[in-house]
């Protein structure tokens, strides 16, 4: 079984994920985003509020993401988003600046925004060794 220390080196190893959000409908949306994790397999990622992503989540928090396909190894993330403020935005911006340098010169975008996802299922696969395991929260 994987831990949660592997789990973020593999989340941290990879830089881009695919999301899904619902729209104003429920019909799935998706987008490609680059992601940085914290400890606590929390992903952080930005976009601009003109995006379809940004009023989905901010209405319906569920997101879903998959993360990584090299190799045939992935993992599907399930979680709630939350656009952070205060302090806890402070902490966003720290930990996707680590895996985003650029992100400072974003930040400054108008409309620019951060959302912190907390994992609520994982599930890690890889088909080339044939291992497939869930980590719940």
């Amino acid at each position: 079984m994987l831990d949660r220390a592997e789990v973020y080196n593999f989340i941290r190893s990879r830089k881009l994920a695919v999301v899904s959000s619902l729209g104003p409908q429920g019909e799935p949306q998706s987008a490609l985003v680059g992601i940085a994790v914290s400890p606590d397999l929390e992903i952080v990622f930005d976009t601009v509020k003109t995006s379809r992503k940004y009023p989905n989540l901010k209405a319906d928090p569920r997101i879903s993401a998959v993360i990584g396909w090299e190799e045939e190894q992935t993992l599907q993330y399930e979680g709630l988003a939350m656009e952070p403020d205060g302090e806890d935005l402070v902490r966003a911006k720290e930990i996707y600046f680590g895996a985003w340098p650029d992100g400072k010169e974003r930040q400054l975008w108008p409309g620019i925004a951060y959302f912190r996802v907390r994992p609520r299922w994982l599930r890690y696969s890889d088909f080339a060794a044939g291992r497939i395991e869930e980590i719940f929260f």
